[in-house]
């Protein structure tokens, strides 16, 4: 068995408390519900009432626009929700520290890596250990899991329309349909503005691992809120997930991310390569060895081809991270082996000792550092490295393709390299919309309950 050490990220306020009863904080007298803490448990919420987005599936994508394009994005309604409902739980105080205060760069260079100086993340806690090994792990009751945070962490529930429209209502039954709901909650330790979970059928406990149907869910996030600087990101166990409950993270970011611009390779594509077949590309100049999927005829096409091929790397204990970028219309697989090597005593110490621990946001280019040195030194060339270490052999990502051909049904084609987006113009950070609110023309508001 593989273990590593590591401080575990406090993604809830209710984490270190164990979620034990005794040791909650009091909830707000007259709101009490089950167990007296209005969490997320079956003892609370089938009782609760809590904000619904449902968000539409039949009808058009979101607009064609592109992180590199000057023009900015129109901001929707999903998107003013979910920052304006943050910056409420940041005005209650309800996270660790303030993320807006974090200093934030990009590294001189041809690839624009971003660092971010995030010392608040970095406490005095025992590390605890994790095993590594292992990408398949049953669901433990008996650790911290998303049933055990309080309400008041919650932003919405997401689930999808029973029409062509989406909607929101300001309080709907939490139990409003026979499967379990999904929520929208913060991270109470953000790495980002609007940095969020989303933790699909809560009640259901699921462990760590992607389906069709929660992938579609994380996918149809990204595409309602029509955002390009919007990402939304999931971790495999092995890959720093730390958190054995199903969960992705998303946050806004007003920057291209470098994984977003490098030249791509195409290497798949779907058996019926019409003008909208899926394809499959390899990055190129990149230092971790990774895939994109692009296209597909409909939302669900692109959805189950990187659904099917997470479950077969999931099947085959290959840890992974997925980007899923360019309002759902790009999502990036990054298969990865820096914990088992951190394991087998492989990784340099002086990677060691920044004590960053690559993940998605980190391989997509968006790197937190916690020591102020690292910060003040960093370069290029030092992202670089970190992110060689992360990277299959050449060898195990042949295998990896392999795996996801056959898992996909896709055929390999010429190696005709292409780059759609390389040679455009990046949007600017300050040209990015601002969280503001625009009523979505496709959104409409109840006030009453579902």
């Amino acid at each position: 068995m593989l273990t590593i050490k590591r401080v575990a990220t406090v993604v809830s306020n209710y984490q270190e408390l164990g979620g034990e009863k005794d040791n909650a904080a009091p909830a707000v007298e007259g709101e009490a519900k089950g167990c007296g803490r209005n969490c997320l448990g079956k003892c609370c919420l089938p009782a609760s009432d809590l904000p619904l987005y449902t968000f539409k599936v039949a009808g058009e994508d979101c607009a064609e626009e592109s992180i590199f394009s000057q023009r900015p994005p129109e901001t929707s309604f999903l998107l003013n929700l979910l920052l304006g409902q943050w910056e409420n739980r940041m005005n209650q105080g309800l996270f660790r520290y303030d993320i807006t205060t974090c200093k934030t760069k990009v590294i001189p260079g041809d690839h624009g890596f971003i660092v971010q100086l995030n010392e608040g993340r970095h406490l005095k806690k025992r590390p605890t250990e994790f095993r590594v090994d292992q990408v398949l792990q049953d669901f433990d009751e008996r650790k911290f899991n998303f049933t055990k945070v309080g309400q008041e962490e919650v932003l919405f529930m997401f689930e999808q329309s029973d029409d062509r429209y989406s909607h929101f209502f300001p309080s709907a039954p939490a139990i409003f349909k026979p499967s379990s709901p999904n929520v929208v909650a913060i991270n109470v330790s953000p790495i980002e503005y609007g940095h969020v979970l989303l933790i699909p059928r809560v009640l259901d406990r699921l462990p760590q691992r992607i389906d069709c149907a929660s992938f579609f869910l994380a996918l149809s996030l990204a595409r309602e809120a029509a955002d390009p600087f919007f990402r939304v990101g999931y971790n495999s166990l092995g890959a720093f997930a730390t958190i054995n409950h199903l969960h992705f993270q998303a946050y806004y970011l007003a920057s291209p991310l470098p994984v977003e611009r490098v030249p791509t390779l195409r290497v798949m594509t779907s058996v019926s390569a019409l003008r909208n077949g899926l394809v499959v590309s390899q990055l190129l100049k990149f230092p971790v060895r990774s895939l994109v999927f692009e296209g597909g005829d409909t939302l669900w096409d692109l959805s189950n081809a990187v659904a099917s091929s997470c479950m077969r790397l999931q099947r085959n204990n290959i840890p992974f991270n997925v980007l899923i970028a360019n309002c759902g219309k790009r999502v990036f697989l990054f298969p990865q082996c820096y914990a088992e090597k951190q394991a087998r005593g492989e990784v340099s110490q002086q990677h060691l000792e920044t004590q960053v621990n690559p993940a998605v946001w980190e391989i997509g280019g968006h790197i937190v550092l916690k020591r102020r040195k690292d910060f003040e030194n960093a370069s290029e060339d030092s992202a670089w490295r970190l992110l060689l270490e992360v990277s299959l052999s050449e060898e195990s990502f042949q295998e990896v393709k392999a795996h996801i051909s056959e898992a996909v049904g896709l055929h390999k084609i010429g190696t005709e390299a292409y780059n759609l987006h390389q040679n455009e113009e990046a949007v600017s950070a300050s040209s990015a919309p601002a969280a503001t609110l625009h009523w979505h023309r496709d959104c409409l508001v109840m006030k009453g309950r579902a």
